[in-house]
């Protein structure tokens, strides 16, 4: 999900009964999680502290108001962030956990960011290995960390190096474009936030899920629930093997992707991977019932 003020809204306003969403979130986070969604101006919705729980909390609202039109997933993905929804959607954490995870996964990036010059870059239009080559050659920490479809994959690093990097695919005749985020996610500039989540969720009952739950660590179905808070830890300093997941999960059989949350890119994102396979993203009535007409139901 990409937060936007407004987001979840319209979804809330069509199905009252999922304002519990916010409101269990509320509770646990110490601030209206409502208000922050539907009013917040964009730059203080886009601090983490809040971006996450109201990102988690967008998702959550549009895969419940999905579910209202009588589709059931086989199974459950996200990417970075999304794979706490995924988490909630599958059983793994109650509601009131996922909130309590995602404020201690805020708060530790959020102080990490803040000790750190770290930046992140999408590079469009050339495969991962030439990119990685890119970053190896290029002086200070910079790597490739997300790799999100076949012709689009984020580095991540120390913010000079990013820099000098897409200067030279920009010598190459390639896109790359600056992500508005305030440290270099899923490298090793997160360890110290990696340590800090870990020990905070150390007593969270995790629950094995009902729905086959797909990996970004691994790109493969998880099957070891045994340490999740050291799954988590791990996550936050690992790339997001989104290609490789995304095929996993075709492999076992999904004919169709919803994206539920707040804008469409990992739809994007699977049209790119996948190609014919019908793919939508739910996040307002007008994708809802884009979806319910697609499925030959009534929105």
């Amino acid at each position: 999900g990409s937060q936007y003020p407004g987001m979840g809204q319209e979804l809330t306003e069509q199905f009252p009964e999922l304002e519990k969403i916010y409101d269990t979130g509320s509770e646990i986070l110490g601030f209206d999680l409502k208000q922050a969604c539907w009013n917040f101006p964009a730059e203080e919705l886009a601090k983490t502290e809040t971006a996450q729980p109201a990102i988690l909390a967008a998702s959550l609202i549009a895969f419940e108001a999905v579910q209202k039109l009588g589709i059931s997933p086989a199974m459950v993905a996200g990417h970075s962030l999304g794979e706490y929804a995924a988490m909630a959607a599958s059983g793994m954490l109650s509601l009131e956990d996922a909130f309590r995870v995602i404020k201690a996964r805020a708060a530790a990036m959020g102080r990490c960011a803040e000790g750190q010059d770290g930046s992140m870059a999408a590079v469009m239009g050339l495969p991962p290995e030439e990119i990685a080559q890119v970053c190896e050659e290029t002086e200070g920490f910079v790597l490739p960390v997300n790799f999100n479809s076949p012709v689009q994959t984020v580095i991540a690093g120390e913010s000079g190096a990013v820099a000098a990097a897409m200067e030279k695919f920009a010598e190459m005749g390639k896109k790359s474009v600056k992500l508005a985020v305030s440290a270099a996610f899923h490298s090793k500039l997160m360890q110290p936030a990696a340590e800090e989540f870990r020990a905070a969720i150390q007593d969270i009952p995790f629950q094995a899920p009902k729905l086959d739950f797909y990996s970004n660590l691994t790109g493969e179905k998880l099957t070891d629930f045994s340490d999740m808070p050291g799954y988590l830890a791990d996550h936050l300093v690992s790339p997001v093997q989104f290609v490789r997941e995304l095929q996993a999960i075709h492999s076992a059989g999904a004919d169709g992707f919803v994206e539920c949350g707040p804008n469409k890119v990992l739809t994007g994102l699977v049209k790119k991977t996948l190609s014919g396979i019908p793919a939508f993203n739910v996040e307002n009535a007008k994708t809802y019932a884009k979806l319910a007409e697609a499925c030959g139901k009534e929105s």
